[in-house]
């Protein structure tokens, strides 16, 4: 079967997809990346736009003689995921855009890319990772996944988190939605404070082969909160696709 690659988002890094792997390696081959400057890759210069992220990723999946691919893109990732079925549509199979948008500015978001700038110069990577990744679960520090989370964040360098969140604030995918051709499914938990509803509608609406899957009671990592139904979603999505 056609492989799905998992791309992490913004201060995250494949360690977080261990629940991932295990629950559909039987179905398909699961691959992870590290994107530069994040997780296993802290110690590489990071790509400071979405789409040098994206050009990363697809030279990766060449490097692996991996010629096509299911797509799953988390947040950040998944703006990688729009360049790249803009860049290489043949190369994609389907795509999974998971608490992601259209929208690197992410209106909406618990704050401005401004004030996550900001923070990071005054606070130092360590709190700002630990911070960010609070924002991701519905409960906060308190969620039992928080801990991996953090600690996945906090390899990432100064520079790397000031080379993402440059990359997410110049960026927009909005023009291409219409003209993505992919069959591709959309998740998202109601209670992620990083991509609010209206980002996630946009997506819905404006991709031609969309699906929605809403996840309650979740917040920016609902493979974490609740992987037994983050990753029957996936299962399902990827065995329909056979």
């Amino acid at each position: 079967m056609t492989p799905i690659v998992l791309v992490h988002g913004f201060l995250g890094g494949s360690a977080q997809w261990q629940g991932q792997v295990a629950a559909l390696s039987d179905i398909c081959n699961v691959v992870t990346v590290d994107l530069p400057g994040f997780g296993a890759m802290s110690d590489m210069s990071p790509i400071p736009s979405i789409g040098g992220m994206a050009d990363w990723v697809l030279t990766q999946l060449t490097q692996r003689d991996i010629e096509q691919c299911h797509l799953l893109g988390h947040s950040m990732g998944g703006m990688v995921a729009q360049a790249m079925a803009v860049r290489a549509p043949s190369r994609i199979a389907t795509l999974i855009l998971y608490a992601t948008g259209p929208l690197g500015t992410i209106p909406g978001r618990f704050e401005t890319m401004a004030q996550s700038k900001a923070r990071a110069h005054t606070d130092g990577p360590a709190a700002t990772a630990k911070r960010i990744a609070a924002k991701w679960f519905a409960q906060g520090s308190q969620s039992p996944a928080y801990k991996l989370c953090a600690d996945i964040a906090c390899q990432a360098s100064a520079d790397a988190i000031r080379a993402g969140l440059d990359a997410m604030d110049g960026w927009s995918g909005e023009d291409h939605l219409p003209r993505l051709s992919h069959e591709t499914l959309i998740i998202w938990g109601d209670l992620d404070r990083s991509y609010p509803w209206d980002q996630i509608s946009r997506l819905w609406q404006d991709i031609p082969k969309a699906s929605l899957a809403i996840v309650p009671r979740c917040g920016h990592a609902v493979h974490l909160e609740n992987p037994p139904v983050f990753n029957m979603h996936v299962r399902d999505w990827l065995e329909g696709a056979r």
